[in-house]
């Protein structure tokens, strides 16, 4: 039964499934390849299915199936270690803060204390997975919603979240360009244009897609990174349109801030965090929170 299953096999064959190699996943994990063979073996012998061919190797039917449930399962466990450790260890002094690119807004800039912070920029999928296996204090992630509803994050471990503001958005387009002289622009009037789909520095297509009716907003080039600046220097340059909190789209050398009037939504931040919050911690989220439902969230 899959609640009887070992961990440690299981986290074998996830490493053999993602490396294609018996040999590279003894060498990552630390075991012999005849151990990694074996853990293989018993995991299959449990189940009683084939979950890898050997050549190549690769992960049969009911191996992929398996994958699907085994990375929710490895973190749910991780979370679980990291939220008794957390609760043992003594008071540490700093704290580590976890953020998409888009979140780290001027009143979130001006919240982080002078010294004992460690900013990590990552993804938003995976903010909410480095809070909850300890990899992150606190985690701020964000996106579209409609004004005061709150974000759909994935289901990793028992996280709590809290508002931490909303504010416009914008698109950004290049001085030149025909649309950047309108007061606002409606999200329908853009589906056909060219976007730029950087999912991890600016706002998702998806997101978009699902505000304008699910069809629509096709990209023209796919930035892969979590550098803001590079992703509004590739709008200013005419590579595609990127929607925008309305602090990272303004002032833009060589490009201008359209706001998006139709539908009506805005660019929210929740704060992510696993248990009660004390400490620097604690602090630095009152200093986050303490803003929400600001007027500069309907401006």
């Amino acid at each position: 039964m899959l609640v009887a299953m070992d961990p440690h096999l299981l986290r074998t064959y996830v490493t053999v499934a993602r490396l294609a190699s018996f040999s590279e996943a003894a060498r990552e994990l630390g075991y012999t390849q005849s151990a990694v063979s074996q853990h293989i073996a018993a995991l299959e012998q449990d189940l009683g299915a084939t979950l890898l061919t050997r050549r190549p190797v690769a992960p049969t039917s009911a191996g992929e199936r398996l994958l699907e449930h085994a990375g929710p399962l490895l973190l749910r466990l991780d979370a679980a270690r990291a939220d008794v450790v957390r609760l043992a260890a003594a008071p540490a002094h700093g704290l580590t803060l976890a953020a998409a690119p888009t979140a780290l807004g001027p009143r979130v800039l001006a919240a982080l204390p002078a010294a004992g912070v460690t900013l990590k920029v990552l993804s938003r999928d995976a903010i909410p997975a480095a809070v909850a296996t300890g990899g992150a204090d606190l985690g701020l992630v964000d996106g579209l919603a409609a004004p005061s509803d709150p974000l759909r994050l994935p289901d990793v471990a028992p996280l709590s979240t809290r508002g931490a503001g909303e504010e416009p958005v914008c698109v950004l387009l290049p001085a030149a360009h025909p649309l950047a002289r309108r007061p606002g622009l409606r999200l329908g009037d853009l589906v056909d244009a060219r976007w730029l789909d950087a999912p991890d520095a600016g706002l998702p297509l998806a997101q978009l897609r699902a505000a304008g009716g699910g069809l629509g907003f096709r990209p023209a080039l796919r930035y892969e990174g979590t550098d803001l600046r590079a992703l509004t220097a590739l709008a200013v340059a005419g590579h595609g349109l990127t929607l925008l909190p309305r602090p990272a789209a303004t002032g833009v050398p060589g490009g201008v801030a359209v706001p998006v009037t139709e539908p009506r939504l805005v660019h929210r931040t929740e704060l992510v965090h696993s248990g009660s919050l004390q400490g620097a911690a604690g602090e630095l989220a009152v200093a986050l929170t303490s803003g929400e439902g600001s007027p500069d969230a309907g401006s």
